[in-house]
């Protein structure tokens, strides 16, 4: 057997390396690099183009809420424009009904029998002692104390609910909020802390009239739970609380009248 120094075996590997007798190592492939190149490529380019429809023409970071502010205005002026017509076209049903009713006993007798029930259902205004109620936010977030929330400094829906239900339990007669007449279907909801009463959105401060008496009225707000709550948060948070008693007055209900259900009552 023949023995080779580790010098001599170096010397023939960097010959036979350079004659190109070293056999090569194989070619690893890689199908999926080759077919994910392309496919990301055109996610890449799929994705700029979306980019710049959704940006048309404008910068992506770009301060748009003077756009959302006009869009909002519109949809309100849009509104407006459909409750006067609206109201136009009751007006005109109304006086084509007191024309046919001249003529017709039934429908005659009908109307009258609506009258009766114009002012129980709230479409007529009332006037006569009563109480106001006004709720509003506190009026510096930043001096308030560190520990509260955003939560603890606006009026939430159920703050409004409290004093609605306790003025219609001291015997409410007839009740408006934000000069809107509320009736048995009303439904008092809050998107932060914006009020949505009948379609519309009211800012704070939050103004509740209710038509009765006023020492019945004041007594049950008085007893209220949900009412002692918001006034000890007047007291922690600066929150707004102001009751008044005075001669008030309610507007008619003025919006639509349909209703999805009934029931005839027993």
């Amino acid at each position: 057997m023949e023995y080779t120094s580790g010098a001599t075996s170096w010397q023939k590997v960097l010959r036979r390396a350079a004659a190109g007798l070293l056999p090569r190592r194989p070619r690893q492939r890689r199908p999926g690099w080759s077919i994910g190149v392309p496919l990301i490529a055109a996610a890449a380019g799929l994705l700029f183009t979306t980019s710049a429809t959704t940006a048309d023409g404008t910068a992506l970071r770009e301060d748009r809420r003077p756009q959302l502010n006009q869009l909002i205005e519109d949809r309100r002026e849009q509104v407006a424009a459909s409750e006067r017509r609206a109201a136009t076209l009751r007006g005109e049903v109304e006086q084509r009904t007191n024309t046919l009713a001249g003529s017709d006993a039934p429908i005659k007798n009908q109307q009258n029998r609506a009258q009766g029930s114009l002012q129980a259902a709230g479409f007529t205004a009332l006037g006569g002692p009563g109480v106001t109620v006004e709720l509003n936010d506190a009026p510096q977030l930043d001096q308030t104390q560190s520990d509260a929330s955003n939560d603890d400094l606006v009026v939430h829906q159920g703050d409004v609910q409290a004093v609605v239900n306790a003025l219609w339990a001291g015997g409410a007669e007839a009740m408006s909020i934000m000069n809107v007449r509320v009736l048995s279907t009303s439904a008092v909801r809050c998107v932060g802390n914006t009020l949505l009463l009948h379609g519309r959105v009211y800012s704070p401060p939050f103004k509740i009239v209710a038509i009765g008496d006023p020492a019945a009225l004041q007594q049950a707000l008085a007893g209220s739970e949900g009412v002692r709550l918001f006034k000890d948060a007047v007291d922690d948070y600066q929150l707004g609380y102001k009751e008044t008693v005075s001669t008030v007055r309610v507007p008619a209900f003025e919006d639509s009248t349909s209703l999805r259900s009934a029931t005839v009552p027993k």
